[in-house]
């Protein structure tokens, strides 16, 4: 079963301001450089490119599928297989800021794991209800904590 990604205005505007900023860092050099070269415009804008294509894919194109034995997490170039067994718990959040995240939106799930470097993964299904009724099917051992915990600091 596959899920996409919620995306909220907060991941819009950072992925709308990122774009803007390498838009200015590659193509204000063209403009004080006086008379750039075709290798230079070629160079340039194949970078510009490359790097927004990244942005895009990596901020637009988030999917988690709940397959026969893992759970499958992918984000533009970053992928990530999580067997149920190595599921401890999941826990929603509103902590974006730190930690391995693939997700475009803060009403996200942490989900934990033993495997991990960073012992979790947030994540931010669409449907979170459903999301985690169908995960609780395939990983009955999971200790899922519904309401997120706020930091004080």
């Amino acid at each position: 079963m596959k899920f996409r990604s919620k995306i909220d205005r907060f991941f819009i505007s950072v992925i709308f301001i990122s774009l803007l900023l390498i838009s200015i860092v590659y193509l204000i050099p063209l403009i004080f450089i006086g008379r750039p070269s075709i290798m230079d415009i070629i160079v340039v804008i194949s970078l510009y490119a490359f790097s927004a294509v990244i942005i895009i894919w990596t901020g637009f194109f988030q999917q988690y599928e709940l397959c026969e034995d893992y759970l499958y997490i992918k984000g533009g170039p970053f992928r990530s297989r999580i067997f149920y067994g190595d599921l401890t718990r999941v826990r929603a959040t509103r902590d974006i800021y730190s930690g391995y995240r693939i997700l475009s939106s803060r009403d996200a799930l942490e989900i934990y794991y033993r495997t991990g470097f960073w012992g979790s993964v947030k994540i931010s299904p669409r449907d979170k209800e459903l999301f985690l009724s169908e995960l609780d099917k395939r990983c009955s051992h999971l200790f899922i904590q519904s309401s997120p915990q706020i930091n004080s600091k």
